[in-house]
């Protein structure tokens, strides 16, 4: 038996993947159903060309200009929590050029692989998740944005990503919805190869489909603790009661370090809450065919069936989950602007999800101190690009098979 501890898109894609290859799997998820937390709303992006850290070089000096700003992508608000300071802290350690181009390189790997892999289970399954392959736009309002884009366009040659440099027009022809606004448009980069589709509704359809293969799912069941003995774990306290299994992996997103920090395992991950707005459209013309980021405001907009998804900020603040009424402001300016008409902005839903972040960039994925404990957390804002990916290779290592793509940089023992 294999326990999984989460039921986000996550620990629900590790669960297919284990039952497929034969395994009996529970997944325990304190929610009612599957995605209710931070996989329920997020931008919508597939994106393996954007896996990137989000620690690299010019950062502290951009965050400071960030924090100036009105519609800034990025808000700190300090509380006592020291891990909050640590984690920051080692966020700057990793603000240099040669630690983004090693951070890069694991991102990478696993995204492009989660990618192939996401393909693959569509085609097995044929899931329904409003999903479209026609790639991601970022889009740039100011000539220094078009030539700050050099950098990251060396990165996509030097790892084989396709993309595409876009004029004015360019944009306007990937994206017919921009017709009304060309002269907010100084440029953009177009990766053909990103999707898009709705996290939420991918990980119910899977989850159904893993019941179907066998899975047990307990939701409403809180998780209390582990239960150690010697080198393995012997069980997990539940409200549910003490659940025993073969193997144990975690995959409770920002949650995870308090479950293991009892056994003496540190796991610098830490929330970083993004908010997302969801907008019905009311002309389809005028809405996104895809997903446009607007480089300005460091917003994703993404078109999801009869929806648009507006997310972004990067707000530091803790395990809070306070909706604050000055970000929708920045989600409804990037939208607006862009997309004037396109949906109705009066009748959107808001929401706020704490992202799973390493100081890094690279998620955590692998063995522990303990010979039957997992990890698979830390994905940060690209847990649903990711998620295929990170599953199989767990369901993989689990069941004494190589996985596909390289882990070796992955695990905990990177930060010793």
């Amino acid at each position: 038996m294999k326990i999984i501890l989460g039921g986000g898109v996550i620990g629900v894609t590790t669960a297919y993947y284990l039952a497929k290859a034969g395994h009996a799997v529970t997944v325990v998820e304190r929610q009612p159903g599957a995605a209710l937390e931070t996989s329920f709303a997020n931008a919508g992006e597939v994106s393996p060309g954007y896996a990137a850290p989000w620690a690299g070089p010019g950062i502290p000096k951009k965050a400071i200009k960030w924090l100036l700003m009105k519609h800034g992508p990025l808000k700190v608000r300090p509380t006592a929590d020291p891990y909050m300071w640590l984690w920051l802290l080692q966020m700057l350690r990793n603000c240099t050029s040669a630690r983004y181009a090693v951070n890069k390189g694991r991102m990478v790997g696993i995204a492009e692989y989660s990618r192939d892999c996401l393909k693959a289970l569509r085609a097995d399954t044929g899931i329904q998740y409003d999903d479209r392959a026609q790639g991601t736009l970022q889009l740039f309002r100011t000539k220094a944005q078009v030539d700050g884009a050099a950098d990251d366009i060396a990165v996509l040659k030097e790892y084989g990503v396709p993309f595409e440099v876009l004029n004015a027009a360019g944009c306007i022809a990937a994206e017919p919805g921009l017709a009304a606004v060309p002269h907010l448009i100084a440029g953009g980069l177009r990766l053909p190869g990103d999707e898009t589709g709705d996290c939420h509704q991918f990980t119910q359809n899977l989850a159904k489909l893993a019941a179907d293969l066998g899975v047990k799912f307990l939701f409403d069941t809180k998780i209390d603790g582990l239960v150690t003995d010697g080198d393995r774990i012997a069980g997990v306290a539940t409200s549910a009661g003490m659940l025993k299994g073969d193997d144990y992996i975690l995959a409770l997103g920002s949650y995870s370090p308090f479950l293991v920090r009892p056994l003496g395992i540190t796991i610098p991950v830490y929330p970083i809450k993004g908010y997302s707005i969801t907008v019905p459209i009311v002309d389809a013309a005028r809405a996104p065919v895809s997903t446009v980021m607007d480089e300005s405001y460091k917003v994703a907009i993404t078109r999801l069936g009869d929806r648009i998804r507006v997310g972004g900020t990067a707000e530091v603040s803790g395990f809070d989950h306070t909706l604050r009424i000055a970000r929708k402001a920045t989600l409804d300016q990037s939208v607006g602007d862009l997309f004037p008409g396109a949906g109705d902005l009066a009748r959107s839903s808001f929401w706020c999800g704490l992202r799973p972040m390493t100081p890094d960039g690279p998620p955590i994925i692998g063995g522990t101190k303990f010979r039957n404990l997992y990890l698979n957390t830390g994905h940060g804002t690209l847990g649903w690009t990711m998620a295929c990916g990170s599953g199989r290779v767990v369901a993989d290592l689990l069941s004494g098979r190589k996985p596909e793509t390289d882990l070796s940089e992955l695990g905990l023992s990177r930060y010793r």
